[in-house]
């Protein structure tokens, strides 16, 4: 049993685990260009906000390795093109546009156009670098709080195939399953593109960790009947005073955390974090295909010209989190006075 990577930079190619094929294959893909690293974002061939954030800054510097002007002027022109164009495949999940923005501060410290794309490339490999690390101290602070706890409830998939490894909020369980300690995780499905049952329960699998699969509308009955005892989700984005975007469905749970007055925490790596928001009213929220909803596969489960309300996210009041589990420490209420301490 080991913990799953999705992301992998060898021999100067992109290299990402196919998580459309999931859990049925395991299909690697090579990513040559900025527009195949935008199709595997849109069409979440890979997704996780810091695996996304990674993908988008080899995408980032793949797009800048074949400008061929001599320019520094022109080079970071076209450079801001690739970063706009990049920066529109998923609107809500921050920490894309916080890789990017790296990777573009760099590039303006260059003094030559060779010097900015090596220094690029530099840069993402840094980042991929620095997330496998900090999901470590994620999942390490997870297991802190977490204590003897050990039936809990995630929904979505924030784990290792959705950063450079570990994860977020499934960090500890693949931690745990390394030390020896024993959770009975319970996965939501995650409708409508069901990333908990495809994804959440076949990499908890293969670290070795014991999951059970419920629909998104059995949470409540699970948490009173199986005797939950904590639920841990990650963020797509975190608003200044702690308001957290997540996917659909995680709100429904932070309610139901609060009623049954168990734990609800969420792991995020401070990339995620959205300074500049005040609150979680800012953030934009994705709208999809209404054929996600209409459609498995390609059957049709609704008539046809059904009008269809699909958010892929919502968003969790700062009042319904009882901590959020960062690289840096646990970050309790009150969340706007304590996120604005760490930095």
């Amino acid at each position: 049993m080991s913990v799953p990577t999705s992301i992998k930079w060898e021999d100067n190619q992109l290299i990402i685990l196919d998580q459309q094929k999931l859990p049925h294959e395991m299909v690697y893909l090579t990513l040559n260009s900025i527009e195949e690293v935008f199709d595997a974002i849109v069409k979440l061939k890979v997704r996780g906000a810091p695996a996304i954030g990674i993908t988008a800054a080899y995408g980032l510097a793949l797009g800048a390795s074949r400008h061929e002007t001599e320019k520094l002027d022109d080079f970071l022109e076209l450079l801001q093109e690739d970063f706009r164009y990049l920066g529109s495949s998923r609107p809500t999940a921050v920490n894309l546009f916080w890789a990017l923005e790296r990777l573009m501060s760099v590039a303006h410290s260059s003094t030559s156009v060779n010097g900015a794309k090596t220094l690029l490339l530099e840069e993402a490999i840094k980042i991929h670098v620095e997330d496998e690390a900090t999901c470590k101290k994620i999942g390490e602070f997870g297991l802190s709080l977490l204590e003897n706890r050990r039936r809990v409830m995630t929904i979505c998939n924030a784990g290792s195939i959705a950063t450079a490894k570990y994860g977020t909020a499934l960090a500890p369980f693949h931690l745990g399953a390394e030390k020896g300690k024993e959770f009975d995780v319970f996965a939501c499905e995650t409708r409508p593109v069901y990333q908990g049952a495809r994804l959440t329960v076949w990499e908890l699998q293969q670290s070795g960790v014991p999951v059970t699969l419920i629909t998104d509308s059995m949470a409540a009955h699970t948490i009173h009947s199986k005797g939950i005892e904590a639920i841990i989700v990650g963020a797509d984005r975190i608003a200044a005073n702690g308001d957290t975007a997540n996917k659909i469905g995680t709100l429904g749970l932070a309610i139901l955390a609060k009623s049954y007055n168990i734990p609800f925490y969420v792991a995020a790596p401070f990339s995620t974090f959205d300074l500049s928001i005040d609150s979680g009213a800012q953030i934009p929220i994705e709208e999809r295909n209404s054929s996600e909803i209409t459609h498995l596969g390609e059957i049709a489960i609704a008539p046809e010209n059904t009008k269809v309300y699909n958010p892929a996210f919502d968003v969790t009041p700062a009042e319904y989190i009882t901590a959020i589990i960062t690289e840096k420490g646990i970050i309790k209420p009150d969340y706007k006075e304590n996120i604005a301490k760490i930095q």
